[in-house]
């Protein structure tokens, strides 16, 4: 006689603590912004000269002795701090095109990733309005660190919105550990822009120890195109309803009023940032950088791919 099949084992469900658990009501704007000045925008000038219009390899190759101790410090905060980090004071115009810098701004990014880990994909212009039809949710990419670069702005722009992932796993459990523990199981994703099949993968789970989050509804949803995808239940469309209307509640997500030659930083494991709207952010034109650490959490198998 068979033994009867075995069912996975259900989620220890546990809050979260720590410095990554944070609401942006008890933030100061020291917890997650480090002014940069002169001298380190003098460094990066001497690591793109050079350079000579290649992107380096190593950090090696680009020494920054005033400012790589800043980015050690900035990585630390990214993997077991608040996963967020904004520096801010480059003067982006000393890069642009058409002035001393004669276009060097993709360079500049590329010299501060050097110092923080190795790209993943190839550095990608945002600029212009979001995607028809885009709603404006929270998201990750697939990457360690999200590195944004932001060069021009509109006159009146909207802030970016960064919240925790721990938070709201948090509050999750406050309100509906059945919700939650829906969450911790797989959900069908269609990673990027492929075909299928869809992969099963959790929201909230954890690797290596540590507790991750990596939300993207847009991957859940595209997967639900798939005739061949199992549909989801009700119980799994309100869990990820209630993860949703948690988001939007005032208090936990993080404002930031971005302004060129800010460099935001974040840690999509931990922190997910709110897409804009279709029709927003005309006139913004910024460069992102996705990147792998030395010390990259084993992921479950595909999560890397969502967002990337």
């Amino acid at each position: 006689m068979s033994a009867p099949p075995t069912r996975p084992a259900r989620p220890r469900l546990v809050p979260q603590a720590g410095p990554a658990a944070w609401r942006a009501a008890d933030l100061r704007t020291a917890d997650w912004m480090i002014p940069l000045g002169a001298e380190e925008a003098a460094e990066i000038e001497a690591a793109l000269d050079a350079l000579a219009g290649r992107a380096p390899a190593a950090p090696e190759e680009v020494p920054l002795p005033r400012l790589g101790p800043v980015l050690r410090q900035v990585a630390g905060r990214l993997d077991s701090g608040q996963g967020v980090c904004l520096l801010r004071g480059l003067p982006i115009e000393r890069f642009a095109a058409g002035g001393p810098g004669d276009g060097r701004e993709e360079g500049v990014l590329q010299v501060l990733g050097a110092h923080l880990g190795r790209p993943v994909a190839p550095l990608q212009a945002v600029a212009g309005n979001a995607p028809e039809g885009a709603r404006a949710r929270f998201h990750a990419e697939g990457a360690d660190i999200v590195a944004l670069l932001t060069l021009r702005q509109p006159p009146q722009p909207e802030p970016a919105e960064l919240i925790a992932a721990a938070t709201v796993h948090n509050e999750m459990m406050k309100r509906d550990r059945a919700a939650l523990e829906t969450l911790h199981a797989p959900l069908p994703h269609l990673p990027g822009d492929e075909a299928g099949p869809a992969v099963e993968l959790p929201v909230f789970t954890s690797a290596s120890g540590a507790f991750i989050g990596r939300y993207a509804r847009d991957a859940i949803e595209a997967a639900q195109r798939l005739a061949q995808t199992p549909r989801l239940s009700a119980a799994q469309v309100a869990a990820l309803d209630l993860l949703d209307t948690i988001c939007a509640e005032p208090g936990l997500a993080l404002r930031i009023e971005l302004r060129p030659g800010d460099v935001l930083l974040y840690n999509p494991l931990q922190v997910w940032k709110r897409r804009a709207e279709a029709g927003a952010a005309a006139g913004r034109e910024a460069l992102r950088l996705l990147l792998v650490t030395p010390n990259s959490r084993a992921l479950p198998g595909g999560m890397a791919a969502l967002g990337g």
